[in-house]
């Protein structure tokens, strides 16, 4: 059995306009003995793009106490517990 692939809706982005120039000169001559030098001149403008992303990161620490009396934080040995991280560098 074959079955219809699953379509999502298209993404369509805005539509991107380019314009083209072009310019030509005409010449009306008139009865006068002459010469013309025709000079074309073309300008190049180079235009450089830079694309950045960007990018988040989240840290989270954590804590862990002892506590060796008969409730939550009660006894004389209550507080940090000793271990890796503590004191022994920056972590």
């Amino acid at each position: 059995m074959h079955c219809k692939p699953h379509m999502m809706k298209p993404i369509v982005h805005p539509t991107q306009c380019c314009y083209n120039h072009t310019q030509s000169n005409t010449v009306v001559p008139h009865i006068h003995p002459q010469h013309a030098t025709n000079i074309n001149h073309q300008h190049f403008q180079h235009v450089h793009y830079y694309p950045q992303t960007q990018s988040s990161v989240n840290e989270a620490s954590h804590q862990h106490f002892v506590s060796p009396g008969p409730g939550p934080m009660q006894g004389p040995g209550a507080g940090p517990m000793p271990g890796p991280g503590m004191g022994m560098g920056p972590y």
